[in-house]
């Protein structure tokens, strides 16, 4: 069973909030119902194992909480996990365990998601932007030694795996003079993310993860940080809950203290029984829909490898690509705007979307003193031509056959 998420037309961005959909099994779509650009995978196991938490008397930070985090920390091949609301709460929480002076620089990409550079500034810090490669769409060495030259040595980075493209974290960190401590990782796309045999997650300071409704651990809401060190997760621990010495719902177990201390500015930044039962019931199901993703990929890789104009993603060299996104791009061959792909895509009943307008576009961004917003020509120019097409566990071949046949038909070579 799926749930419907917003086309690119009815919501700006793949975090907007949508209304909720009956969980019911859908129906066969015809050849005129209209494709989803994403559209949320649910367990045959999340129902009952949320049945069970609202029997169970607790519904907040609780066991299950505590069951997902361990089972987290194994499939990823970490020490440490810990639950928190959101990615986006998971990157501040991960950057204030860094402990660097008010306003010290963090690198970013430029290509990110706004919630991403908005955990750099609710930490104290300051963004410092990057241009991306063509490719990947993402920083590589020579462009962040290039965002180094221009504004000086960072206290930190912020690394992006790309729509799940594993990210070269080790070169980023050695191009910035960072030690990989100085590194958190920007995981929201990156659920079965491999740089080379190892699985994101463990390979920097921090790793980041969202489960959105869109994601490829889907639950709805909510984040976790992913670690080997022990001090850092002990310090997210404390701050998702207030900053408090315990976690607050030991306080209420039977002959526990009511005891508690503040020791650190904390946020209400936890993840709910709730959620935690949704998401233990998802995580078995990973293997085979991130199967299923790289089956479709291959479908659009061959069906799109003649078309003029159409630039396909890259495969990576080193490691293994989570295919949280399609991501394509339409170049002048094409012989029609992307922007004008996308209207007569949507015409034709296919949503898609756009992933991301680049942050040095934003005017919060432009507003800020000191903030680079003119040396990302990369960016700039990759803005105008990248789309992402629907890409989703239950999306039928005949579906990718339909999306392709849209493409090619519109092109005007």
């Amino acid at each position: 069973m799926t749930v419907t998420q917003p086309s690119a037309e009815q919501a700006a961005t793949d975090r907007i909030a949508f209304p909720p959909t009956p969980i019911s099994p859908e129906p066969e779509q015809t050849a005129t119902e209209r494709i989803a650009f994403a559209r949320t995978p649910i367990s045959p196991a999340a129902a009952p194992a949320v049945a069970e938490v609202l029997t169970s008397g607790w519904l907040t930070t609780g066991p299950q909480v505590g069951a997902f985090e361990r089972e987290f920390a194994a499939y990823v091949e970490t020490e440490h996990a810990v639950a928190v609301a959101s990615c986006t709460t998971a990157l501040e929480l991960s950057l204030r365990s860094l402990r660097l002076p008010a306003g010290a620089p963090v690198l970013s990409s430029t290509v990110t998601f706004c919630g991403a550079v908005n955990a750099i500034l609710h930490a104290g810090l300051r963004p410092v932007l990057v241009d991306v490669d063509l490719d990947t769409l993402m920083p590589d060495a020579d462009s962040v030694a290039a965002a180094v030259r221009r504004s000086g040595p960072p206290s930190a980075a912020v690394v992006l795996h790309f729509a799940g493209h594993p990210a070269p974290v080790a070169e980023i960190a050695e191009a910035a003079n960072l030690p990989l401590s100085r590194v958190i990782e920007d995981a929201a796309h990156a659920v079965g993310t491999r740089v080379g045999e190892r699985p994101v997650g463990g390979i920097s300071a921090a790793a980041c993860f969202s489960f959105y409704a869109t994601k490829n651990l889907p639950i709805g809401e909510g984040g976790m940080v992913t670690t080997d060190d022990g001090e850092l997760a002990d310090f997210v621990r404390r701050c998702r809950l207030h900053g408090m010495s315990r976690d607050a719902w030991k306080r209420y177990l039977p002959g526990n203290s009511w005891r508690y201390s503040v020791e650190d500015l904390g946020l209400k930044a936890n993840m709910t029984d709730l959620q935690a039962a949704i998401g233990r019931a998802q995580l078995p199901e990973v293997p085979g829909w991130q199967r299923r993703r790289e089956q479709l990929v291959a479908r659009y890789d061959e069906l799109l490898a003649d078309v003029p104009g159409v630039v396909r993603p890259v495969r990576p060299g080193n490691g293994r690509h989570a295919w949280h996104l399609y991501v394509i791009r339409v170049t002048p061959e094409f012989g029609i705007s992307r922007d004008e792909l996308i209207m007569r895509l949507a015409e034709q009943g296919t949503d898609c979307s756009v992933h991301f307008i680049p942050m040095h576009q934003q005017p919060y961004l432009q507003a800020l003193p000191d903030m680079e917003t003119r040396h990302f020509p990369v960016a700039e120019a990759a803005f105008q031509q990248y789309l992402s097409l629907p890409l989703y566990p239950d999306l039928t071949d005949a579906q990718v056959d339909r999306v392709c046949d849209q493409i090619a038909t519109t092109s005007t070579h």
